[in-house]
Formats: structure tokens, sequence, C-alpha cells
């Protein structure tokens, strides 16, 4: 059971790097390195994992919700720094 989850983790993870990886193939304005995919990578199966973690442990339906929107909510602001620098610190390379 815990194995089919990581796998189904993993597999989504793998799907939602697909679109870079295809959308290069067929325009120069997505430009990815190896290190993005690896890094965007590391972000997804982590913010999976850790939405994985809560809904199993957490048993009141409200906090699942919350918590697993928090997860979200911080795995977008690190991709939209990371992304295009909203923040303007050293990690987007302003």
């Amino acid at each position: 059971m815990k194995t089919s989850r990581i796998l189904l983790i993993l597999a989504i993870v793998a799907s939602i790097l697909l679109i870079p990886l295809v959308a290069m193939q067929f325009t120069s304005e997505v430009n990815w390195t190896a290190f993005d995919f690896v890094v965007m990578g590391l972000l997804l199966i982590t913010a999976g994992l850790s939405i994985d973690f809560a809904w199993r442990k957490l048993k009141s339906f409200k906090y699942r919700w919350l918590v697993c929107g928090i997860i979200l909510f911080v795995f977008f602001l690190i991709y939209a720094e990371l992304a295009v620098g909203i923040f303007g610190t050293p990690f987007a390379g302003s």
C-alpha cells in the first residue's frame, strides 16, 4: 500500500515534468536545463510526500485541508520565486 502511494506520487511528478520537456521540443521560449528539472522534481516530490503524510496523519477533515493548502501555498511561493524572482532573493539569481 505504501509503495503504491509513493509510485503514484512519482508518476504524477514525472507527468508534470514531461510538460516542459515536450514544450522544449516545439518552442525556444521554454529553455530548462537539467538542473531546472532536478530542482522542480525535488520540489514536486517534497510537496507530494508532505501532502500524503499530512493526509494520512491528520484525523480532522478541516485540518487535512488546511495543512495541504499551506503546503501548496508554500510550494507555489517557492516556485514563483525560483521562476521569476518575485521577492528578489539570491535563490532566484537576482
